[in-house]
Formats: structure tokens, sequence, C-alpha cells
């Protein structure tokens, strides 16, 4: 039996999970009806119990009344009781009971059954009113004539049907009531739930619609109620946390498009030039290396920039020394410009890895070799606390206007100037830069020419 019980269990909260409104307005409005009926249901309930006993304590006042009449009509004084005869002895007798010493002295005609509840109540002695059903419900009081030991009782009946009706009258007209009153409830709660709920549901449209298309529109410029004032700022903080991730995913994606490039034109021209060409043994094993250097390079690219993007840590311990990174640089430059690579004073090391290192500063030799005109020139110094790496070509520089746009990402001072890039080796620079404590600044005063200077700390 219990084992029915228990797989019962789950059925019926299933069942009844199934039958649970499945939106916010419909439980609202569902607690609403519920709270609303419940409350109904006692007030109804007292209602009637306070109708009922109301109608009863009128039935008994008639009673006593139609007994203080009766008994102005029985004389006490003599020996023997005996009922004087008024002119409304008829609706006087009617469904009265006179007893003396405990014997009943006139009872009215066809009482019936009601006269043994008379009598019972004539037994009592006192003063006392009960309810008997006899084909209809009847109320009877008994009444003492004087306060005399005379022991006269006057039992008087009222049939309760009238007043039976008028309280069944009253409850049925007190559950009508309550089911228009719930179903008004039920209605205008979701009526309200439903107007307030709307800028909810224009809300989320407008975050769906938004997200999609990265918008600059925010819930912060329209004004909405007090209590959807926080969704609103929570929503507006996750479609600006959206907007960001989009704009580092399309960096990101342009920043590898922008490194990897120049390894990978790398691995394409030599593998071109070892299938148009014969090759010795010697030439093969030097065309395998440089596809070796060049895949290597666009791993450490690829390791460093992702580090970047997840937040890595680009400033692990580490050193690098200068002078031969920057060498390792100019071998896989392809550039028909004199470049000079010099290192001032004693070897100089970076505090930084060389492969950061490296990322740092190709973007700048990059440009160099696409603007110079004949010769650049690299030169590594100690200044302070820290290193400087210079990069200067004798091209035509940076236009002046253009200098405070110059690190922004996708920026060109002149797109049709015929050299290919897409503005972002100078910005990578100096991300990468400053993740390591450094920084990549352009100097103006340079000229003729360009020259851009990166500080790093000392290894």
């Amino acid at each position: 039996m219990s084992g029915t019980r228990h797989r019962l269990r789950p059925a019926v909260t299933a069942f009844l999970h199934r039958l649970a409104p499945r939106t916010l307005r419909g439980r609202l409005s569902l607690v609403a009806l519920t709270t609303a009926a419940l409350l109904m249901l006692v007030l109804t309930v007292t209602f009637n119990a306070v109708a009922r006993h109301r109608l009863q304590h009128q039935a008994d006042d008639e009673l006593r009344t139609r007994a203080a009449a009766v008994a102005t009509t029985i004389d006490t004084t003599g020996t023997t009781v005996r009922v004087l005869e008024t002119s409304n002895d008829a609706l006087l007798d009617a469904n009265v009971w006179i007893y003396g010493d405990g014997h009943l002295l006139e009872e009215p005609p066809n009482a019936g059954p009601l006269t043994r509840v008379a009598d019972a109540l004539a037994g009592h002695g006192g003063p006392r009113c009960v309810t008997a059903d006899v084909d209809s419900p009847f109320r009877l009081c008994s009444q003492r004539v004087s306060s005399d030991k005379s022991g006269v009782l006057v039992v008087t009946a009222l049939d309760l049907s009238p007043y039976r009706s008028s309280a069944d009258t009253l409850l049925l007209g007190s559950l009508a009531l309550d089911a228009v009153m719930l179903a008004c409830t039920y209605a205008l709660t979701r009526l309200a739930v439903g107007r307030a709920l709307r800028p909810v549901r224009r809300m989320t449209d407008q975050a769906t619609q938004w997200s999609a298309v990265a918008s600059e529109e925010r819930f912060g410029h329209t004004r909405h109620p007090a209590e959807l004032a926080r969704l609103g700022a929570s929503l507006d903080a996750i479609l600006d946390r959206i907007r960001t991730l989009l704009r580092h995913e399309r960096q990101l994606t342009g920043e590898l498009s922008h490194e990897l490039r120049t390894p990978l034109s790398r691995i394409i021209a030599e593998l071109d030039w070892w299938r148009t060409h014969p090759r010795t043994a010697d030439q093969t094993h030097a065309t395998h290396k440089v596809i070796a250097e060049a895949a290597q390079s666009m791993r450490t690219i690829c390791d460093t920039l992702l580090d970047d993007a997840r937040g890595g840590t680009l400033t692990a311990p580490g050193t690098a020394e200068v002078l031969p990174a920057l060498r390792r640089l100019t071998e896989v430059l392809d550039t028909p410009c004199h470049l000079t690579v010099a290192a001032d004073g004693p070897p100089l090391a970076a505090g930084v890895p060389p492969a950061l290192l490296e990322r740092i500063v190709s973007p700048l030799l990059t440009n160099a070799c696409r603007y110079a005109r004949s010769k650049i020139t690299v030169r590594a110094y100690r200044a302070g606390d820290g290193v400087r790496i210079d990069v200067i070509d004798d091209g035509p520089g940076v236009p002046p206007p253009f200098t405070g746009q110059l690190f922004e990402p996708g920026r060109r001072a002149d797109p049709g100037d015929g050299h290919s890039g897409a503005g972002l080796g100078l910005p990578l620079a100096r991300r990468l830069a400053r993740s390591a404590g450094g920084e990549v600044t352009y100097d103006p005063g340079h000229t003729p020419g360009a020259r851009f200077v990166v500080s790093l700390p000392a290894g």
C-alpha cells in the first residue's frame, strides 16, 4: 500500500505542475484569485453565520413577545388557573401551549408531534428555547407567566421556514456576489499584471534586437518605473559587455590576421620557389628551415595574442636579450632599404619574454619598411631604469593632424597611399607594451621621417 502511495505521489506532482500556469502573468493572477477566494470564503461564512444568528434572535424575540401577550390572558389570582377569553383568541392560541404545575392546560388544535416537544420543554421548568424539525423547522420557547410560585408556563412555537428561506437567499446571493467578485478580481489582476509587465516585454525585445545589431541604444535613455530601473541598469551592463566582447573578438581576429600575414607569406613564397625551381639538397634543407622558423613564429604569435585575449599574464618572469631579438626580426623582413641595428653600451636585457619583445617591435619595423625611402635605423640603449628601442625611418613621416589618431585601431593617415595595411599594428604594439609595464610613443619632433620609441622595463 505504501509503495502505491509512493508511485502515485510523483504522478500527482507532475500533473499539478502541468496544470500550473507557465507565465508570470498567469501565476500572479492565480495567486490573486486564490487569495481573494479564501478571503471571500471566510467573509461569506462569517456573514451567513451572523445572519442566521440574527434571524434566530428575531424569531426568539417574536416568541417571547407572543408569550408575554398570552400571559396577559391567564388569571393566577384564584385557587385555580383560568385562561380568560379575548377577542384575539384565534391569533393567540396558534402554536401556544399553557401548562400549570406541570400539567397541560391548553394546546393548539392539530399540534401533533409539536406537543411532545412542548411537553419536554415545559418539563425543564425555566425559560428555554429549542429548534425541532417536525415536517417543517420550528422554534419553541418556554416562558413563565409571573415570578410567583403558581408554576404556570407558556410555550410558544414559530415556523422557521420563512427565516431559513431568507437565510438561504442571503447565502445564494452572497455566493453569486462572490463569483462575480472573483471573476472581476481575476480579470482586473490579469489586466493590471499585463500592463505592469508590458515594459518588461518591451525591454526584452529591445535587448534582443540591440544585442543582435550591437546598437548604441540603452535602457537608461528611456524613463521606466522605479521597480524596473535596476533591471534596465543590469540589461545595459549586459549589452555593454556584449558590445565589448564583440569588439575584442573583432580586434583579436584582425590582429591575428595582421601578425600572421608575414610568416605565412614567407612559407608560401618558399613553397612556390621550391616547386618551380630545381633545388639541391642543401637548398631544400634551407627551405625547410625557413618554413619551420616561420611556422614557429606563427605559433608564437598565436600563443602571445591568445594569452592576452584570455587575460593571461604577459608579464611572466623572463628576460630577453634585446640585440639578438632585434636581429632575428630583421632577418625575416623583406625590405629593399638599408637596415641598421645597433645597441649602445653593454649588452641590454629587457624584462619581458623574448616572444613578447618581438611582437612589440615587429609592427614598428613592418611600418618602417613599408614607408622608408632608403634606410631604417634600430637603436637600443638604456634610459633610467629601463630599456629604450628607437625605430627610425627616412620616409614621409606622420601628418601632424593624424598624430592624435595614430594608435587608434583601424585608422590610417592615407588609406589610398598604395601601401597595404589594416591600421592594427601600432595599436597592438602599444597594447602589448603597456601590458608589460612599458609604452610605445611617437616622436613628432623628429624630422625628416618618423621615430617610434619603445620603452620597456630592464631585465
